[in-house]
């Protein structure tokens, strides 16, 4: 194709161009490391897991990483929605301090399409949704090493699937397509991003005094001193999370793919296991079937957790 051609593809009622199809944005890898991916590639790869992803996308505000130039190139983290996007694509407007944002939501694959044309490769999702922005239903612990040490990762995720579990809380596990694992915790949004944001960080400080030698819940990296990092930052308000099979802007196309707890012991498992080749593969398997429908209050695992936190004392 031409440097300026345009795809068109369908999607429900809608048929969305793609401009410059087979534009490179994931270049081939030294040596071959890494497969080649176009942007033609991207689209396909999301129309495909579209029916996966979108029920954890639906009604919620979004935070685009954009990649014009493909992966080597700016990358640029949007939130307001420009005034050119088609009237169709779902907005939400949001307080931020001194005004509001217009997030864009994606309802459906059409939008999903239009946004992989406009390289938006990565999409970070709130974890509340419009209209009750302020009331979560979603908890992340997202689980950093130091380095690409993934064995330090499969520990902490067990440590705190086990303290979830004495809390009475499901959850569900995630590759982040880039070094951790996040642990998603379904909540009914009865509490607010405070009490969530303060709970995720008292069972955090549970896990460090468990460990201190191998986790930490310090923010700043010149303080962690090596260990994993327990990262409960995105359960404030107007943060967000990489949502389900989003891919991320690196090397070879990873994708952020959910898994089952049994997956963990695989000896084959890391942060970047699946790809855009392979990661629709994994959400046929449907790892997470029915956690994200037992969503629960805190109120009785605060309690809980208090008393854990008193003999901890």
């Amino acid at each position: 194709m031409s440097g300026d051609a345009v795809r068109t593809v369908r999607a429900g009622r809608r048929t969305v161009e793609v401009h410059r199809p087979d534009k490179v944005l994931f270049p081939k890898g030294a040596g071959g490391a890494e497969e080649e991916y176009t942007k033609g590639d991207l689209v396909d790869y999301y129309r495909a897991v579209a029916p996966f992803m979108l029920p954890h996308l639906r009604g919620r505000p979004l935070m685009l990483e954009r990649h014009p130039d493909g992966v080597d190139g700016p990358r640029f983290m949007q939130k307001n929605t420009p005034a050119h996007y088609p009237e169709w694509i779902s907005r939400v407007e949001v307080a931020k301090e001194g005004g509001t944002v217009c997030h864009t939501v994606c309802d459906d694959t059409a939008t999903l399409l239009y946004l992989a044309d406009q390289a938006a490769l990565t999409l970070h999702r709130w974890l509340s949704r419009a209209g009750k922005s302020d009331w979560p239903d979603r908890m992340v612990f997202d689980l950093d090493p130091a380095g690409d040490d993934f064995e330090a990762v499969r520990e902490a995720a067990r440590l705190l699937g086990e303290l979830l579990d004495e809390l009475g809380l499901p959850s569900a596990l995630m590759t982040t397509g880039s070094r951790g694992l996040h642990v998603v915790v379904p909540l009914n949004a009865r509490q607010d991003h405070a009490v969530v944001h303060e709970f995720a960080l008292h069972a955090a400080e549970v896990l460090e005094a468990s460990r201190p030698d191998r986790l930490t819940t310090a923010p700043r990296k010149k303080d962690r001193g090596g260990r994993l990092y327990l990262d409960i930052q995105r359960n404030a308000y107007a943060q967000t999370a990489v949502a389900p099979f989003t891919v991320r802007a690196r090397p070879g196309a990873p994708v952020a793919v959910p898994l089952s707890w049994d997956q963990l012991d695989d000896p084959a498992l890391h942060a970047r296991r699946w790809t855009i080749a392979d990661a629709v593969d994994q959400a046929r398997t449907r790892p997470w079937a029915g956690i994200m429908s037992h969503a629960r209050t805190l109120g009785p695992a605060r309690r809980r957790l208090n008393a854990l936190r008193g003999r901890a004392d």
